[in-house]
């Protein structure tokens, strides 16, 4: 969680390369999604309600596949953190993700649907560019941010 977007909303980094479902189980994964997204909660500024997300599938695969997962993921954020979701970007985005996707597609509430953009790879810097100052934008995607490992921070 670095930098801001122009509404003064925290920006989460999501990376999707990293989700590995072999190594634990559901209930382990849903822990850890009520875990980040209390802190995510605890350390939004005063008067913040929302948050941002990059994610980014950079390196995703069939093995980061985890439908199960995503839809309990899905259903923590909108059943237990509604409207706090700003805007999710998923950036690179590879083919064999769609395949995911449409299955996960359908348990998406319309309100949430609407804040979801795919960003295109020849797009990404001026896509992000409309909603994220170049100060506040993490240098991997063209900005002057430069992102700090969560364990640093």
């Amino acid at each position: 969680m670095q930098g801001v977007d122009k509404q003064n909303r925290p920006i989460v980094m999501v990376y999707g390369a990293r989700h590995k479902p072999y190594k634990g189980s559901l209930e382990e994964f849903k822990g850890f999604v009520a875990y980040t997204l209390e802190r995510i909660c605890a350390r939004m500024p005063a008067g913040q309600e929302k948050f941002v997300s990059i994610a980014d599938l950079k390196g995703w695969g069939y093995a980061n596949s985890d439908i199960r997962g995503y839809l309990a993921a899905l259903s923590i954020l909108q059943d237990c953190y509604p409207e706090r979701l700003g805007k999710l970007f998923i950036v690179h985005v590879p083919y064999i993700f769609m395949t995911a996707w449409k299955v996960v597609y359908p348990f998406i509430d319309s309100k949430t649907k609407r804040k979801i953009i795919f960003v295109e790879n020849k797009k990404l810097k001026s896509t992000l560019l409309d909603d994220i100052d170049e100060s506040q934008l993490p240098d991997v995607y063209g900005g002057k941010l430069s992102l700090v490992p969560i364990q640093d921070d």
